[in-house]
């Protein structure tokens, strides 16, 4: 394995930028409270607190919080199948039998039906920042898998698109436009270190300029191979989830948004009823290709509850994301008051605190993520 087999078809990284921000890590407490303010002040504004669980009436609480995954690819896998990755939604509750060898044998018939065979990336149905995410490989790795997860929750296993290149595409309508556009364009780095034949992955860890300042991030995830002394020249990937508080490095790539790309993602928008804002998690093999609006694969799509994950570029300044942040919010809330004056209903208070209750409770118990 080389190095060169990283970042394979993406935009090469920078030489020279800095490898952190000063807040890029920040606990939440920290970082959100001046868009927490803005955000109240936007809930005054539009008369509404909970007007982003009406920005896609189609979505389950427009895609805001604790909504489900295999809901909303569900609704894609009807209108948009080809750019879709193949999926299925195991639910346990509905599987369990309480006999491991019985509910693991349906779910094997389960991915039998749906045609979908290993290498499989499981994840959670509820949940986001990339929490429970995993790779398996095999009826064993699956099996484990089983065991870790909570028997009363449901997660899909999805084909995995074995592409280096992943990127989100934030896309977003507001309601005097006539066609959308992508406002935010993240590009996902999966972080590695390149071995000498000397040290463990354990020191080529502590000693990376950029997973040396988050070692918890790697270490644990890592655990089993720490002692082991990759050969020289060989690249260890430190982290699988495309998700920066998981470890990938991220990097805002707006500015190489064409104008291909821009019609092919304002045809998906429209294609899915009532999708006015979100992001959509994509992998390709080749850049270029993602330019030319071809050749990539949706992941997973992301509803109100999305973020212009661009703001995590080490180069962002704090007021800047501070800034994109506000103005996703702003549009977020146009788009919701928008809607409610066509008819839609917001969610209830009562129906948003279940699924936030139930996200906040399973989370926690999920694997690992790799």
């Amino acid at each position: 394995m080389s190095e060169a087999k990283f970042h394979r078809g993406m935009p090469p990284l920078k030489s020279g930028a800095k490898t952190m921000s000063f807040f890029e890590f920040w606990p939440m407490w920290l970082f959100y409270p001046p868009v927490f303010v803005y955000t109240v002040w936007l809930m005054i504004r539009y008369r509404g607190v909970l007007l982003p669980t009406v920005a896609n009436p189609t979505f389950p609480g427009g895609g805001y919080y604790g909504e489900s995954k295999s809901e909303i690819l569900a609704l894609a896998r009807q209108h948009i199948a080809p750019w879709i990755a193949p999926f299925t939604l195991i639910d346990r509750p509905l599987l369990n039998s309480g006999d491991d060898a019985d509910e693991f044998a349906a779910i094997k018939r389960q991915l039998e039906t749906a045609s979908l065979n290993f290498p499989l990336v499981a994840k959670p149905d509820l949940g986001c920042r990339g929490a429970g995410v995993k790779v398996m490989s095999n009826d064993a790795q699956l099996q484990a898998y089983l065991a870790h997860f909570p028997g009363h929750a449901r997660f899909l296993l999805q084909t995995l698109i074995a592409h280096e290149g992943e990127a989100g595409v934030f896309y977003c309508r507001r309601p005097h436009e006539r066609r959308g556009r992508i406002v935010s364009l993240t590009l996902k780095y999966f972080p590695h270190v390149v071995g000498d034949g000397r040290r463990t992955l354990r020191d080529l860890i502590l000693a990376d300029p950029r997973a040396s300042r988050v070692p918890h991030l790697y270490l644990q995830r890592n655990a089993a191979r720490l002692d082991d002394v990759p050969a020289a020249g060989e690249a260890v990937r430190l982290a699988f989830a495309g998700s920066h508080s998981r470890g990938a490095i991220f990097k805002d790539g707006t500015a190489l948004v064409t104008p291909a790309m821009e019609a092919r993602f304002e045809s998906l928008a429209r294609a899915l009823p009532e999708f006015h804002f979100g992001r959509f998690d994509i992998r390709f093999e080749n850049f270029a290709d993602l330019q030319a609006g071809r050749d990539f694969t949706i992941l997973e799509i992301n509803g109100a509850g999305a973020e212009t994950t661009h703001i995590w570029d080490s180069d962002t300044s704090l007021l800047q994301a501070w800034r994109d942040l506000m103005r996703q919010y702003r549009w977020l809330y146009e788009i919701g008051a928008a809607n409610r004056r066509r008819g839609h209903q917001t969610m209830t208070f009562s129906a948003f605190r279940r699924a936030s209750l139930r996200e906040h409770q399973l989370t926690p118990q999920y694997p690992p993520t790799d």
